[in-house]
């Protein structure tokens, strides 16, 4: 006889395990399915974000940054070394630790809330009793669930690039990408969205002479123009990065190195690196779900369809994070498992798209909230705007990093705050201040009032809501 629970989610990842989490909180009973195994063979939970995405890259940006202030940072605090060495392969250590550690947190919190761990893949059969019937394969061994509720968090995986085979030995994805013990000479990266601007840094940073070649004509298109031109200024220059825009990818050989040859402004280009990473996107993962045999609708481009409830077309069966519509980021997919759970238990929960914030953990970081000023111009919303910079920063300055700017726009008649948008250290951490603006609704001269701490980093944030109206105090 089949196992019943009341939920079961599958997939593992933010989204998922915390789904799981809040269902069991709920008094549900409640079982995660996931298939990842981690570079040991073992079920590693956590998903893409912990095992090869978000955290991992966090910890070699961490180690990079490191490196790159002994060199070129300290001497300016009295501190001289001489003959400072570099270990990719302990730093790399080091970033599996921090995974290790962190997958086996999510274990402990399922053991901690009874949830039952199964591990294989996990494919919707079909529905008898008004239970629905979720097959668990894990090599030869099968088993059958069943469940009231289902949640399916199975997230995405890597766009392919046409034509090209990811060995993650030349040519490398995120995964590849985390896990080189050696500092490439020449790196390659295809595209220059979060994952290509990280891992260029870090290598970059290592010693890497880095290109990054990106389809589309603007840089960084999603945000704000005025902090992607200031981004792109500082990631070259200070940086290191070479990025080209407007590029038309074409053959790619591979070899002993990798040659991409490329079309900018109408002439051919070629690039020889050592090590080639692809990071054009991502798609979301339904494959071996079982969404043709149960009738569950997916659109052209592989997203399963929800409404505004994450429901899908069939009856309790829900879907959230990367497999569904929305951004594409952990933060998101979490608070959507957090909502469904709730849902199922009768509550009403809410998740506003519009103020989650988006971040890449670039040096100095880029962070977001809100509508960008060419949004607000294309929509003719009237505004006003704010910008503060961090280099009269008292903070900034004795932390060695005072590049950046924070930028805060508000309604030209209500003065409510319609986006935030910051480069300069730490802006993954100050973005949360206009998160917090936008669900409650506050006015520009309400951050304006609001006494900061001096000194601080958070201070730039109130001088550019002060300049919202013209009397910022230190510009």
């Amino acid at each position: 006889m089949s196992q019943e629970f009341d939920v079961v989610v599958i997939g593992a990842g933010p989204g998922g395990y915390i789904a799981a989490i809040r269902a069991a909180q709920l008094g549900f009973k409640t079982a995660c399915i996931d298939a990842y195994k981690g570079p040991d063979g073992q079920p590693a939970l956590g998903g893409t974000c912990l095992n090869v995405g978000c955290i991992p890259s966090k910890a070699l940006l961490q180690s990079s940054e490191h490196f790159h202030a002994l060199n070129h940072g300290f001497a300016e605090h009295g501190i001289n070394v001489k003959g400072a060495s570099f270990d990719p392969a302990q730093m790399v250590a080091r970033k599996d630790g921090i995974v290790q550690k962190l997958t086996a947190g999510v274990a402990f919190l399922f053991k901690k809330n009874k949830i039952a761990n199964l591990h294989g893949l996990g494919s919707l059969k079909g529905r008898a009793d008004e239970k629905w019937q979720i097959e668990v394969r894990d090599g030869d061994k099968v088993e059958t669930v069943s469940a009231s509720h289902v949640i399916v968090a199975t997230g995405s995986r890597p766009r392919p690039l046409p034509g090209v085979e990811i060995d993650n030995k030349t040519v490398l994805d995120n995964t590849g990408a985390l896990a080189m013990a050696a500092t490439p000479k020449r790196l390659g990266v295809i595209g220059a969205g979060v994952i290509g601007l990280e891992m260029g840094s870090v290598w970059a940073r290592l010693g890497s002479e880095v290109t990054i070649l990106e389809a589309l004509p603007t840089f960084l298109g999603a945000a704000d123009a005025q902090i992607a031109r200031e981004a792109l200024r500082t990631l070259t220059k200070d940086t290191g990065l070479n990025i080209q825009t407007g590029v038309k990818i074409g053959n790619i050989k591979t070899g002993k190195t990798v040659t991409v040859e490329y079309e900018k402004d109408g002439k051919s280009e070629s690039l020889t690196v050592d090590k080639l990473i692809v990071a054009i996107g991502r798609v979301p993962n339904t494959d071996g779900l079982g969404a043709e045999a149960v009738n569950l609708q997916v659109d052209e481009r592989g997203f399963i369809v929800v409404d505004d409830s994450c429901h899908t077309n069939l009856p309790n069966v829900w879907a959230i994070g990367d497999v569904v519509r929305g951004p594409m980021l952990a933060h998101k997919a979490m608070e959507e498992g957090v909502a469904v759970a709730e849902r199922i238990a009768g509550q009403k929960p809410h998740v506003d798209f519009g103020s989650i914030p988006w971040v890449i953990y670039t040096s100095p970081e880029i962070a977001w909230v809100g509508k960008t000023e060419e949004q607000l111009k294309a929509a003719g919303i009237a505004y006003k705007k704010g910008t503060a910079p961090f280099a009269p920063n008292g903070r900034a300055l004795g932390m060695g990093q005072a590049q950046g700017t924070v930028k805060i726009l508000a309604d030209a008649e209500t003065d409510r705050i319609l986006g935030m948008h910051v480069i300069g250290p730490m802006a993954s951490e100050l973005v949360t201040e206009g998160v917090l603006s936008l669900e409650f609704k506050a006015a520009s001269e309400d951050i304006a009032r609001i006494v900061h701490a001096h000194p601080s980093l958070s201070e730039v944030v109130h001088e550019a809501a002060l300049a919202c109206d013209k009397r910022a105090l230190h510009g």
